[in-house]
């Protein structure tokens, strides 16, 4: 009975604490796309990709209520860092939907200008302020709307100590009129928070800084779960307590404060440990504490990612080719800086068409034919299989006219056509491709069928192509699979190689363009299509991961369309759509939403391309 009374005055008092609207949220996953595009079109950082911002706590003060309901202790504000523009992940303040929505708008043009200097928060705001609604007029209206909203919302200064209603009256008079508030009076509590305003102090995630101990280990064969919300933690190393097997009980409990509290002991893990309370503990965390542990345990993620024995891996082509690589931050290419290692599998054997493909080759290849060039005459030729009768006529009437006449080009002769393209397809055999579509395929049969009839598609048309599978780890190596050279004709030996290819390891596309975007520069054609093939954004290890693979990824393609190269993206990525933009432009990528689909469209898109 006290448990049934204490849940209904735990839902009272806090549906009498709510001050948010639901009935009028607007969710970051309706308009992602939309903020994003505007983003970019105020001339934002294309780079950056939005996503939702972790919830912090605010230490302002709060009503008597949301004290006693224990709410109202955390807000989710803007801010962005050299990855992301970070957004809340909902927003409800309002109890008009419209007035919601065009915060998020208001927002986004309001993070255009912040390029991270160092500044008071309150100047820093009103500087902003001022700066978007000069740049961009049109928003005026929208942005007093949201003020008169924003200002009824907040706490009155008559009902605060006098140190706290001064930092009140000064918010309020900087939303009205920015730039007219020098600073923030003190006092003992931070003032409430402003939704309209970027984040005071950002919380900068931890570099990902990793040692080659933290890609080792033993597989753990348990369950593993992604989280399924947007949001992003700070996060900070902390080392493994010496002692184990210690629980909570050794500890003195008044010593415990806070979820968020970093305590070092071994928790001790359990093969049925709870993923669901695993993965609200994280939510209600504001920084996590990260330690490396030995242990497997059925709760975890882990991959293997141990490099095969030389016994058991594809034999190596050579010593490696050194490229550079792109550090945006410096805006300097590193010379030498990555190591493509050629591959060319060891136990690939000749092999035919698998069965299940047979059909739907035989229908592509019959359309493939039909964009092979037609069997065309040549005339004025030294030599040929015919004369050339309007040649000679010219060469007759000529002498006998008494004029002197070359007996040059009077020959004809019948040959086929040629069209005068080349393409490279790189195909991405990361480890993500191990993930299954449906329930009969994953990702890298999807590409492996994939390549298949890419293959049986071209070799009809006659066209020049070749075919390669990349993956990395770290910058040395990056593992460039062979499966088909310019120079080597469509044959089981490449049947039997397309048939072997298994999940890599990571995505160093940056390296892997500039190796194909070589190979390809070098092929005497008029046209030459580079066509990456992939299911994800570029990653590694290392510093590669976020905004350096996505800038060194963008510099690869803008050096191979400075070769003359014209560089094309099939992705089966749900989520590219927020970065392939910055890196390949408008038209020259495409996203195929069913990976299934993905066998039959290649060789249709690769027509559209050539056509």
């Amino acid at each position: 009975m006290e448990e049934k009374v204490g849940e209904i005055w735990h839902r009272m008092i806090t549906r009498m604490a709510d001050t948010r609207y639901p009935d009028a949220a607007v969710h970051l996953e309706e308009i992602e796309t939309m903020v994003g595009i505007m983003f970019r079109a105020l001339g934002g950082d294309g780079g950056l990709e939005v996503t939702a911002a972790n919830a912090t706590e605010h230490g302002a003060r709060r009503g008597l209520l949301q004290r006693i309901a224990g709410s109202n202790k955390r807000i989710e504000l803007a801010w962005r860092d050299d990855q992301s523009l970070r957004l809340p992940a909902v927003i409800d303040y309002f109890p008009e939907r419209t007035l919601n929505r065009y915060l998020y708008t208001w927002l986004a043009a309001l993070a255009v200008g912040d390029h991270q200097e160092e500044e008071p928060w309150l100047s820093k705001n009103q500087r902003l302020t001022l700066k978007t609604l000069h740049d961009y007029p049109g928003i005026r209206q929208r942005y007093q709307r949201l003020v008169e909203a924003h200002l009824a919302e907040r706490t009155p200064g008559d009902r605060l100590p006098t140190a706290e209603a001064a930092q009140e009256q000064a918010i309020r008079q900087a939303l009205l009129e920015p730039g007219s508030v020098e600073q923030l009076p003190a006092a003992k509590r931070p003032p409430q928070p402003v939704p309209l305003w970027l984040h005071p102090f950002p919380p900068i995630a931890a570099p990902s800084s990793s040692s080659a101990s933290d890609d080792e280990g033993e597989r753990g064969e348990g369950k593993t779960r992604e989280v399924e919300d947007m949001q992003k933690h700070k996060s900070e190393r902390a080392k493994k307590p010496e002692q184990e097997d210690k629980g909570l009980i050794t500890i003195r409990m008044e010593n415990i404060f806070a979820w968020g509290e970093f305590i070092n002991l071994d928790r001790g893990s359990e093969e049925n440990d709870d993923l669901d309370s695993a993965e609200d503990a994280l939510k209600d965390m504001d920084n996590l504490s990260v330690s490396r542990d030995a242990k497997a345990s059925a709760g975890k993620l882990r991959f293997d990612l141990d490099l095969p024995s030389e016994a058991n891996d594809d034999i190596v082509l050579g010593k490696g080719i050194l490229l550079p690589e792109w550090d945006y931050k410096k805006q300097q290419l590193l010379p030498d800086h990555c190591r493509i290692q050629p591959m060319i599998a060891a136990d690939a054997l000749s092999c035919e068409l698998p069965q299940p493909l047979r059909r739907t080759a035989k229908k592509l290849r019959a359309q493939f034919q039909h964009l092979a060039p037609a069997r065309i005459w040549h005339r004025q030729q030294q030599e040929g299989s015919e004369i050339d009768l309007d040649a000679y006529m010219r060469y007759a009437s000529d002498r006998a006219a008494g004029h002197t006449s070359a007996s040059d080009g009077l020959y004809r002769d019948l040959r086929v056509g040629a069209r005068d393209l080349a393409c490279l397809l790189l195909a991405d055999l990361s480890l993500s491709t191990d993930t299954w579509v449906n329930n009969h395929s994953r990702v890298i049969d999807v590409i492996r069928d994939s390549l298949f009839l890419f293959a049986e598609s071209l070799s009809a048309t006659g066209d020049r192509f070749s075919m390669y599978g990349f993956s990395s780890r770290k910058r040395d190596p990056v593992r460039v699979h062979q499966l088909k050279t310019f120079d080597e004709a469509y044959s089981g030996a490449v049947r039997g190689r397309i048939n072997v290819i298994k999940p890599g390891y990571y995505t160093r596309m940056g390296a892997a363009v500039r190796h194909a975007s070589n190979l390809l520069r070098d092929q005497p054609a008029g046209r030459r299509l580079l066509l990456i093939l992939t299911d994800g954004k570029p990653n590694d290890l290392d510093k590669y991961e976020g905004r350096y693979g996505i800038e060194d990824t963008r510099r690869a393609i803008h050096e191979a369309r400075q070769m003359g190269l014209q560089p094309f993206c099939v992705t089966i990525d749900a989520h590219a759509n927020e970065y392939l933009p910055h890196l390949f432009g408008t038209g020259s990528y495409v996203v195929i939403h069913k990976p299934s689909q993905l066998p039959r469209e290649l060789p249709l898109l690769y027509a559209k391309l050539t056509a």
